[in-house]
């Protein structure tokens, strides 16, 4: 999502935080039931963000020009491509021109990320231990998120070699008729990307924007152009036409009132029949791109933006097309919900997984929250509940997540402890804007980092798929969207210090930015563990150990032969544990590298303050 506005935010957050109880129906539904793609059960998710991942060719930036149609709609102040480098919050000498804030301008900078950026970090993504990377929209737009789509059957120009070919070439098309589609330069790359990522071993999915188009979208000018004479305006919710006998102006309904995203007609039955017929032709375009049976070279699944917005026929008709095309296709929604609104989704006829936003909000109350934090006992009981209210395959392919481009990241979670309950979605997703005078956006210290990598190994070893986003594996800190999408750290660039504050005034602490090597070292032992581990993937849960007083959470993950113990001590002190596990003789401890001795059928060991210890048990 670009933004939410308050009253769905309201909305949002009074169905999350009063959670409801699940029905025993619910809760004991039928185990046998598997509907989600096997691949994803072992999946480790990586999210980026393009524009801010990696500028890998100089020759095709983003220009004044392809910024018209985008928020704030400035295009006659001063305007150039944003240093990569450049302290977060500093006014580069360009946008002092302009006379306006840190918040006009940062939306209207573009940093140049693009395709062959993240075609030449693959490697970084591998090393790491990642095989499923998730891209936000992709597709031609004016915006620096892109959730604005002025086309969905072509990847933006500006993140492909050729802007001005492509843009030529784009226009000999009938946009609504896919046998008049050609393949520009920027989708050639893009499905280069998906050969790459594949020849890797890897899997991709992209977003799907089915909601909304943008103002730039070749049907909406169209309606704008032509009003009640245009082709397509059937396809957008309009209010009125403009005419001047009946004294109307044009007038449409915007994504909550959100006018550069102009909504999609829907019925009873969701979208209507031409954009739905649109939306059905892209979807094979990008998942059978040949055109011939051959899915190695389309894209492996689907991240659906805003799901909720569109009615639940048309998920049930395109899960349909999708599963036609590709059986193991991977389809997950953006629904930052209770669990009684996500059930009717995630019961085998239209999605696979969500964004699990629910598992962040336990994590948070859990790990995170100085007041108001939950016991060890409530933590697993929110757990079991989330596990147990879906078929069960569900919960092995839930994109288990901390942050997002819609959150604040992890470590500036952290760092602002006590400033709103995360599962308050509403009232957190504003308070934890730097917009907030009271919201802190220093870098975290020596004990912050030390608890982010304490929640990263309860997110590695539990049930279910982790998802990490862009960034957050060497160190990143920032506060919600936009300070979450801030150019991503690489080892070969030189980043100024960051000591300016959104009002331009000096931090009191300079704050270096670099890659945060004890982190990202961490995080790829952290992987590999779980990578090496089939129980870690596919194996059951089951809790041994809750101690309030002491703060430790143990739980067993076993698949076959491969049994493995994980022990979390969420304590500001160091722990002894002594557990009884049955029919083992010895155990690795993987993250620490010790051997542990185990003796009639007894297991102890000492876990430090704020840390995990993970197991392997013969």
């Amino acid at each position: 999502m670009k933004i939410i506005p308050v009253i769905l935010l309201i909305v949002i957050s009074i169905t999350i935080f009063a959670q409801p109880k699940v029905s025993e129906e619910n809760m004991n539904k039928s185990q046998h039931k598997n509907f989600v793609p096997e691949w994803a059960k072992s999946a480790i998710w990586y999210q980026i963000f393009p524009d801010r991942f990696r500028n890998g060719d100089k020759n095709n930036e983003p220009t004044l020009e392809s910024i018209k149609g985008s928020y704030p709609h400035d295009y006659i102040s001063p305007w150039n491509l944003h240093p990569w480098e450049s302290d977060w919050y500093k006014l580069q000498p360009y946008e002092v021109a302009t006379g306006k804030n840190i918040w006009s301008n940062i939306q209207r900078r573009r940093y140049g990320g693009d395709l062959q950026g993240i075609i030449d970090k693959l490697d970084y993504l591998q090393e790491l231990g990642i095989n499923a990377i998730y891209l936000n929209p992709i597709f031609q737009s004016p915006s620096l998120h892109k959730y604005d789509g002025a086309t969905y059957h072509h990847v933006d120009p500006y993140f492909g070699p050729d802007p001005e070919k492509d843009l030529e070439l784009m226009k000999t098309e009938t946009p609504h008729d896919p046998k008049t589609w050609v393949w520009t330069e920027a989708d050639k790359l893009f499905l280069q990307l998906v050969k790459e990522v594949h020849k890797r071993g890897m899997k991709i999915i992209i977003d799907g924007v089915f909601n909304h188009m943008g103002i730039n979208s070749w049907a909406f000018k169209d309606v704008l152009e032509k009003q009640e004479k245009s082709l397509y305006k059937d396809w957008f919710k309009i209010i009125s036409f403009e005419d001047k006998k009946k004294g109307t102006k044009f007038d449409y309904k915007g994504w909550w009132g959100v006018k550069e995203l102009p909504e999609l007609n829907q019925d009873e039955n969701g979208i209507t029949e031409n954009p739905k017929k649109y939306i059905f032709d892209i979807t094979k375009r990008w998942m059978d791109p040949a055109d011939n049976g051959d899915l190695s070279q389309g894209i492996d699944g689907w991240r659906l933006d805003v799901a909720f917005m569109v009615k639940h026929n048309f998920w049930k008709d395109w899960r349909k097309q999708v599963k036609s095309i590709n059986p193991n296709a991977y389809m997950t929604a953006e629904i930052i919900d209770s669990i009684k609104v996500n059930i009717p989704y995630l019961s085998g006829d239209e999605f696979d997984a969500v964004m699990n936003y629910n598992f962040a909000f336990s994590c948070t109350d859990f790990f995170i929250n100085k007041n108001g934090r939950i016991s060890v006992e409530k933590f697993d009981k929110e757990l079991a509940t989330l596990r147990n209210a879906y078929p069960e395959c569900v919960a092995y392919v839930q994109q288990n997540l901390f942050d997002s481009h819609d959150t604040n990241r992890l470590l500036s979670h952290i760092v602002n402890n006590n400033i709103e309950k995360f599962r308050n979605w509403g009232a957190y997703f504003n308070i934890s804007k730097a917009e907030n005078p009271n919201y802190d956006t220093r870098k975290p210290d020596a004990e912050e980092y030390n608890l982010q990598k304490l929640m990263a190994i309860f997110q590695m070893t539990y049930l279910g798929a982790p998802m990490i986003y862009y960034g957050d594996e060497v160190g990143m800190w920032g506060a919600n969207d936009p300070c979450c999408r801030k150019p991503m750290v690489w080892d070969d660039i030189t980043y100024d210090d960051e000591v300016t504050m959104p009002d331009q005034t000096k931090k009191p602490q300079v704050d270096k930015v670099a890659v945060n090597h004890d982190v990202l070292d961490h995080y790829k032992k952290l992987i590999k563990i779980r990578n090496s581990n089939i129980a870690l993937q596919l194996g059951d849960f089951k809790t041994v150990l809750m101690d309030n007083e002491k703060g430790l959470y143990g739980f067993v993950r076993e698949y076959n032969d491969n049994k493995v113990l994980v022990v979390i001590n969420n304590y500001f002190k160091a722990n002894k544990v002594e557990l009884t596990m049955d029919n083992c003789n010895q155990g690795v401890d993987l993250l620490n590298n010790e051997t542990v001795s185990i003796k009639d059928d007894k297991i102890n060991f000492e876990i430090p303050a704020k840390w995990g210890i993970i197991i392997k048990l013969n």
